[in-house]
Order: C-alpha cells, then sequence, then structure tokens
C-alpha cells in the first residue's frame, strides 16, 4: 500500500472519531445534584380498609402478618390513594398513587414502597415511579424516583417522604417533597 493511501485512511478515521466524540458530547445529559429540574410537593392520603369504611377505603391489606414479630411483619398492602397540593383529604385529587407496600422488618416498623403516580390534568400527563425502604422511625426519609411516562419520560430523582397526620392504622397522610435531577421535557 502506498503511503498517501495509509495517511488519507489515517486522516478519515481521525474525522470520524472526532465527530462521534462531538455528537456524543453534545448529546451529554450533565446532572447537578444541587439544582433539580423540577419541584413540587403532593399530600397522598391513605384509609385502610376496616371492613365497616368499604365506600372511603383507598388501601386493602391483602396479607395477614405472619405472627413472628409485633410490627406486622410480612403484611402486603395494596393502595389507590389520592395525591393533593395540600393537607386537606377532601381537597380536588391531582393525581394518584397505585401501588403497595409492605412491611419487612421484624424489631420495628419497617415498609418498603413501590407506587407510580398517576397525572391526568390539565397541569401533567403521565406518570413518576418511586420505589425505595420508608424507614419510619425516622422524622424524614428518602425513597428514589426511577423513571416516569409522558411529561415525565425517563425522569429521575428523589422523594422526601413526611408522615403528617396519622390515625393509627385507620389513616395516614404523607407530605412528599419530589425533586427530579433528570429531565427530558
Amino acid at each position: 500500500m502506498s503511503k498517501s493511501f495509509i495517511d488519507n485512511a489515517c486522516t478519515a478515521i481521525f474525522f470520524v472519531l472526532l465527530i462521534q466524540f462531538a455528537f456524543a458530547h453534545s448529546n451529554r445529559v450533565f446532572l447537578n445534584e444541587k439544582l433539580p429540574c423540577k419541584t413540587f410537593t403532593l399530600y397522598l392520603h391513605d384509609t385502610l380498609f376496616n371492613v365497616t369504611n368499604a365506600d372511603n377505603a383507598t388501601s386493602s391489606a391483602v396479607t395477614n402478618a405472619t405472627g413472628i414479630s409485633n410490627f406486622q411483619f410480612g403484611t402486603l398492602i395494596v393502595f389507590d390513594d389520592p395525591l393533593t397540593l395540600d393537607q386537606h383529604i377532601l381537597s380536588s385529587p391531582v393525581a394518584r398513587a397505585q401501588g403497595f407496600f409492605f412491611y419487612d422488618m421484624k424489631t420495628r416498623y419497617n415498609a418498603w414502597f413501590a407506587f407510580s403516580v398517576i397525572f391526568n390534568s390539565s397541569d401533567y400527563v403521565g406518570t413518576l415511579n418511586l420505589m425505595g425502604a420508608d424507614m419510619m422511625n425516622q422524622k424524614t426519609r428518602d425513597i428514589s424516583v426511577v423513571g416516569g411516562t409522558g411529561d415525565f419520560f425517563m425522569t429521575r430523582g428523589i422523594a422526601t417522604l413526611k408522615t403528617d397526620a396519622a390515625q393509627g392504622f385507620a389513616y395516614f397522610r404523607l407530605k412528599m417533597d419530589i425533586k427530579l435531577y433528570e429531565c427530558y421535557y
């Protein structure tokens, strides 16, 4: 092979690699953990079914506690809870939280959540998917926003949960401060 052919091939390969690098670098998403791309606060209202409140219940235990602990260990609860912008349970819901949680610690109350926040309003359409441990003995705890659809396509972030009100096992309200750090809209 001639030297000029090898020089031309090397030059061409160099420019192809340079163009690929420039394209990959221009499409990269840079995350700034100190500046979320979107924040909002929602209040989750959960009313556990107790045989007498079928019309108002938004969640139900689908398994019984195992009996090996005094902390509901093994109880699985499925829910379809309204989410509001304020603390009032009678406010118009802006979304619904649909999913489940189960008590997963034998020595104290602790739960693990997996649910979708389903929006269908004039402000947002789509879902946010959340999951993680709810360390109930802590004042605030974080669970992961692991994805979404619609207006929240492929988003990621953190939802900080705080128990805002509780009436035994009959009702609880969670304040959810949601911070999204990866947004594609």
